[in-house]
């Protein structure tokens, strides 16, 4: 069985639309509080949440690296909220969305965030797991607390390959 590959492209907000908002700094302009000692970048992402007794969490999560090439087996979705992801450190890790196609997993896509970028899945996306590259990594991460099923998983028939872009995919601009 031969694996389908995937090539990494940067994380741009317009790439990454479909799926959720990239969490940015950059793109906001800051406030200043704390009497001028502090910078606020505020509403840099929206974390939907839906169903009875549904809330917004905030979990820390320690997660292991992984190296290039990966072979994606299993994606994710979150079907009652949104789902953000904010490293600690500024070293970039690997995002993999799929768009929808009939409540099953389409291709997928895989962006490389750049240092310090987050990203918020909305509601229902197919996804990843958490991948930060080389290096162990801490994350913030934002989510749905509450009653009810908020995860099913999917297993593809044959896995997908995961490749860094070479120089060529580089310059080309993603979709």
């Amino acid at each position: 069985m031969s694996a389908r590959t995937i090539r990494v492209a940067p994380l741009t907000p317009s790439a990454f639309a479909a799926f959720g908002t990239v969490i940015d700094k950059s793109a906001a302009a800051p406030r200043p509080m704390n009497a001028g000692k502090a910078r606020r970048y505020h509403d840099l992402a929206q974390v939907l949440v839906a169903g009875d007794d549904s809330h917004v969490v905030i979990g820390h999560v320690e997660a292991e690296p992984y190296a290039l090439p990966l072979h994606l087996n299993l994606v994710e979705r979150h079907p009652l909220g949104a789902q953000a992801f904010v490293p600690l450190n500024a070293a970039p890790f690997l995002v993999v969305v799929c768009p929808d196609e009939g409540g099953r997993p389409g291709t997928p896509l895989a962006f490389l965030t750049a240092p310090g970028q987050g990203i918020c899945y909305r509601i229902g996306i197919w996804h990843g797991v958490l991948t930060p590259l080389g290096a162990a990594q801490d994350f913030l991460v934002i989510d749905r607390g509450g009653v009810g099923p908020n995860l099913e998983e999917h297993v593809f028939d044959e896995p997908w390959l995961i490749v860094e872009a070479d120089t060529a995919d580089q310059r080309r601009t993603v979709p």
